[in-house]
């Protein structure tokens, strides 16, 4: 449902910010399982256990040694050493000894794999976040993973990432993600924080300009997500993929949603830094979360957010993810608080009670992963609960200003009341 008439909003009121703050140690608690003997983390099963045939994977280990790395500046036990777990494994085992960077698991056993620049902005997120609370090697892993991703995925040419290349970085892959070039936007503006360098901002804002800005907007806020290495939408990509986990065909309204708050995140930054600040983040904004929405929310006589939907603005996969509708849950919030505006007050109610009735497991733990389109439990993109980071993190982004950027927010207390 939608509210009307609202007096107060939830942001404002001490019962919502401690009912976030149990969620937010209710999910905590339930990753900490995820741990894996040989280095790292492995993705748990729907009762919160490592299966038997669990292995370490890159990108859970880096999500989770963010997440444990914020917690460890929030003064929750025993999570440094678990960001200490994560940080030794990005720096032994899972590290590609050979030739550098990382590879989706132990080297080794995927001898064979490429070097994705989604992975390698979430390690660098990780080392970021590890820096700021004081884990040991997080500077080492901080510097090679920064190296990389300026000398390897960044292209200043074309103002945004290069997507893969083979494990011996030959072989650049003929294919443009917005996925990954989003996740990058979300991490610069943090690594500039970090480390007052303020180039990471302007990649940020050129990241930002092309996608958005030049391409969405174009398409009234119809978000493209892949390109060809000419940056040319690729609108039949992966036509017969349409339930891929990371670059399914069509339209994803999650990210659209996903993208306006990051819009807002780089817009206070470079606020607060005294930059040049386009006016056009605000309104672009408001744009990506309204077409999101329009076309994904409840569009199936269900409530919920479909998957994707096709450039005609139809269904492709019905199932709910529950990453997409924590991201529109967190971007409300961020517009709420950016304009004041009691629409947004009204979604980030409605997207909370979709979360706490549909998705929010009572009885295993952390939330479902995903549901179909009657919201039932599924595994049809996803399988498990595999992952903390989106879910955990609208806990605290609710609670916190745009700027400065998570962990530095964090690490100055801004996440209390």
């Amino acid at each position: 449902m939608l509210f009307k008439h609202l007096t107060k909003s939830w942001l404002s009121m001490p019962y919502h910010h401690d009912w976030l703050e149990k969620e937010s140690r209710r999910l905590m608690a339930f990753y900490r399982n995820s741990k894996h003997p040989k280095g790292g983390f492995a993705a748990l099963d729907i009762h919160g256990e490592l299966p038997e045939d669990a292995e370490p994977e890159s990108m859970l280990t880096a999500r989770m040694t963010h997440c444990f790395s914020i917690a460890t500046l929030q003064g929750e036990p025993g999570s440094g050493d678990l960001a200490q777990w994560g940080i030794d494994a990005l720096l032994g085992v899972l590290r590609d000894k050979e030739y550098g960077g990382w590879l989706d698991g132990i080297p080794e056993q995927t001898p064979d794999g490429r070097k994705q620049a989604y992975l390698h902005v979430f390690v660098t997120l990780a080392a970021l976040s590890a820096s700021l609370a004081g884990i040991d090697g997080s500077e080492e892993l901080l510097a090679e993973a920064t190296e990389i991703m300026e000398n390897r995925f960044w292209s200043d040419e074309e103002g945004r990432l290069k997507e893969s290349f083979s494990r011996q970085w030959e072989d650049c892959e003929a294919y443009r993600g917005g996925n990954s070039n989003m996740h990058a936007t979300e991490m610069f503006v943090q690594l500039a924080d970090v480390t007052g360098e303020k180039k990471w901002r302007d990649r940020a804002l050129s990241i930002v300009t092309h996608i958005i800005h030049k391409h969405a907007r174009a398409n009234d806020y119809l978000l493209a997500e892949h390109f060809d290495e000419n940056w040319q939408e690729w609108h039949d990509y992966n036509k017969d993929k349409p339930t891929d986990d990371f670059r399914p065909y069509g339209v994803t309204p999650g990210h659209a949603c996903e993208w306006a708050r990051l819009l807002l995140h780089l817009e206070a930054a470079l606020l607060r830094n005294g930059e040049q600040t386009p006016d056009w983040l605000l309104t672009d904004s408001e744009g990506l979360f309204k077409t999101g929405l329009k076309y994904g929310w409840y569009v199936d006589g269900e409530p919920g957010l479909v998957y994707t939907h096709d450039w005609d603005k139809k269904p492709v996969t019905n199932n709910r993810l529950h990453w997409t509708v924590a991201e529109s849950c967190s971007t409300a919030a961020s517009l709420l608080k950016r304009t004041g505006n009691p629409l947004y007050e009204s979604w980030y109610r409605t997207l909370w009670d979709y979360i706490a009735n549909s998705l929010i497991d009572t009885k295993n733990g952390s939330w479902w992963h995903e549901l179909d389109e009657h919201n039932n439990p599924s595994s049809v993109v996803w399988s498990g609960k595999p992952d903390i980071y989106h879910a955990w993190q609208l806990t605290l982004n609710a609670r916190l200003p745009l700027a400065p950027t998570l962990g530095t927010a964090v690490k100055q207390g801004l996440d209390r009341m």
